[in-house]
């Protein structure tokens, strides 16, 4: 009876340490993001579709200019980065954005004080895990690109907007 007793005390003792140790890893995990790509859809839309290859685009652009792609399609809880790059020392965060006419504004207009402020959340958070993944000693310098294009070509637009 002394044995059982026992027996059972070491078995529930033993359930809440691994019930403690889950806990804590779920609590470690929430607070450290993983750096994710956009899960790859397989039916995209027409207009997903020209997103993919506008991305292409801005992507083979920024490679043939020097920088080296970090990440693409990067989703936090706050937004989606379409690129993150390396320039030198500076970790780059580009956004990519594609129209097909210049009406309403075009494709760099299209960049809002909403999406700016989006961006600039969703790279704050993503920002201790891209270090990690980078290997960068310290918190590098940032900068918010755009790459608009349009039917005229592509712009590459450097320091489109401050993270303040």
């Amino acid at each position: 009876m002394m044995d059982e007793d026992c027996a059972a005390y070491a078995r529930a003792r033993a359930a809440q340490e691994k019930a403690v140790r889950r806990r804590k890893k779920r609590q470690q995990a929430a607070r450290q993001p993983r750096v994710r790509a956009a899960p790859a859809q397989m039916q995209l839309s027409p207009t997903q579709k020209a997103g993919c290859r506008a991305e292409d685009q801005a992507k083979e652009y920024l490679e043939s200019a020097g920088l080296g792609i970090v990440a693409r399609n990067l989703r936090g809880k706050t937004g989606e980065i379409d690129l993150v790059c390396l320039d030198g020392a500076i970790l780059v965060f580009v956004e990519v954005r594609h129209r097909h006419s210049a009406r309403y504004g075009g494709a760099a207009a299209s960049v809002n004080r909403r999406k700016q402020q989006r961006l600039v959340n969703t790279a704050a958070l993503l920002l201790p895990a891209l270090v990690r993944q980078c290997r960068l000693e310290g918190t590098p310098a940032c900068r918010f690109d755009v790459i608009a294009i349009e039917a005229g070509g592509l712009a590459w637009i450097k320091n489109a907007f401050c993270a303040s």
